[in-house]
């Protein structure tokens, strides 16, 4: 019986060459696949061995004849830092191993070429020798991608270590031009992200994503009035299924293989309605079976109101635009529990409140009634961010204060009419870095 039988991989794997050994080119593509795929969390490479044999040898020499592209000194670090785990625990290099053992084993890329540093400006909200928590800005890509090879955070952080804090990335990720990256954030999306410095913080971050134990609360101000208060969306997300310009990055909701289990907990903030709207909402037009959405609702029939024009700018006199209803908008609290990629903006866009300034999903952009812009890329900000420190273990909370844009918008939109929402479970406004009205 050869060691293809005695040492099976798990069944889903297919990164197992005949023999038993991890498949460097077969690993490379997973990930290549994996990044095209898209998520919003990293996705690491996981293999699990179940022995069907008791082979006694030692942890770090069985992995150096399976994993044979790392040195036998990566492996023991990899295990040292919490990359390897035998029957659910955290293994060692003297780790004996017997019949029916378990052992999974999460292997990075190949190593690869340097990223080129470039001076940029960081809102470095925390950083140690473990990992850097930044308020990410908008306009900006987390990692080198396709043709889009610098000005990316990664190119900015390389800049930071080497002139400003010291210290490195995490080499996770690193063969893709994606070293230290836990998860992403699109690019005109704004807040709180972190990054991993060590191998080690990578793994433990990793795992605290994956076992859905990070809080991320994100605020997204929406065309529409939202309702119930309080909701979950679960539905599964996968590629748009036209592979055309303009398509091929989009993502929708669902209903066959491809889809990928999706879900968002959406708590009402605030609604931005001007006065009289709430009392026409519940009055005539109710009675006569009518519908009580705004015309200037994304996917729903009739033309927007004036003064709510496409991102290129309005065609009506918005001066003048104070005169019309002021079409409602809702302030959201958003809770993710799984991370894949649009997916706030897929599930909130295909329930029929698309986000301010998303033009991709049906979203417009904000503006006053002079025909001013207040915000013009999605509103979509990633207030709150709470892990436990991969080292220390110590629970740590990061804020940050919506970006100007943001904030005016906000305000504005009070100005013309607000009615507070208080949702079970959400977090106070002054601590996501808005003050109440």
């Amino acid at each position: 019986m050869g060691d293809a039988e005695q040492d099976r991989p798990h069944p889903s794997d297919r990164l197992i060459l005949p023999g038993g050994k991890v498949d460097p080119d077969a690993l490379r593509e997973w990930y290549e696949r994996a990044s095209a795929e898209g998520s919003d969390e990293e996705q690491l490479g996981t293999v699990r061995f179940e022995l069907q044999r008791d082979v006694g040898s030692r942890l770090d020499r069985y992995l150096t004849s399976r994993v044979t592209f790392m040195s036998r000194t990566q492996l023991q670090h990899l295990i040292d830092e919490g990359g390897v785990t035998v029957n659910g625990r955290p293994g060692k290099a003297s780790t004996r191993l017997r019949l029916n053992d378990v052992v999974e084993v999460v292997i990075p890329p190949p190593p690869s070429t340097e990223i080129q540093p470039e001076q940029m400006p960081l809102d470095v909200m925390f950083e140690d020798d473990h990992l850097i928590v930044l308020n990410k800005r908008a306009d900006v890509i987390v990692h080198p991608a396709r043709s889009e090879n610098s000005g990316t955070l990664i190119n900015a952080l390389a800049w930071h270590f080497q002139n400003v804090s010291g210290g490195t990335l995490s080499g996770v990720g690193r063969e893709f031009a994606r070293p230290g990256v836990v998860h992403r954030l699109d690019r005109n999306t704004t807040g709180c992200i972190v990054f991993a410095k060590s191998d080690e913080a990578h793994w433990k971050l990793g795992r605290q994503f994956e076992l859905r134990s990070v809080d991320k609360r994100y605020l997204a101000l929406v065309h529409g009035r939202v309702e119930p208060e309080g909701q979950v969306i679960d539905l599964p997300i996968g590629p748009h299924p036209s592979r055309e310009k303009g398509y091929r990055e989009k993502y929708v909701v669902r209903h066959d293989d491809l889809g990928k289990p999706s879900v968002t907990i959406v708590r009402v903030r605030e609604r931005y309605e001007e006065s009289g709207q709430a009392a026409e909402r519940h009055g005539d037009g109710e009675e006569r079976g009518e519908s009580t959405e705004e015309s200037g609702t994304p996917g729903m029939k009739g033309r927007p109101p004036q003064g709510w024009g496409e991102k290129s700018g309005a065609t009506l006199p918005l001066c003048h635009a104070a005169t019309s209803p002021l079409p409602a908008f809702t302030l959201v609290e958003l809770e993710l529990k799984t991370g894949r990629t649009h997916q706030i903006r897929v599930h909130l866009s295909h329930s029929g409140w698309a986000i301010v300034g998303d033009d991709m999903y049906g979203g417009r952009a904000l503006m006053d009634t002079c025909g001013r812009t207040l915000i013009a890329r999605q509103a979509l900000h990633a207030a709150l961010l709470s892990f436990e420190h991969p080292i220390s273990g110590k629970p740590m909370t990061f804020v940050a204060p919506p970006p100007a844009d943001f904030r005016a918008s906000i305000e504005h939109l009070r100005s013309r009419g607000c009615v507070p929402v208080h949702v079970q479970g959400t977090v106070p406004m002054k601590r996501l870095g808005l003050e109440t009205t």
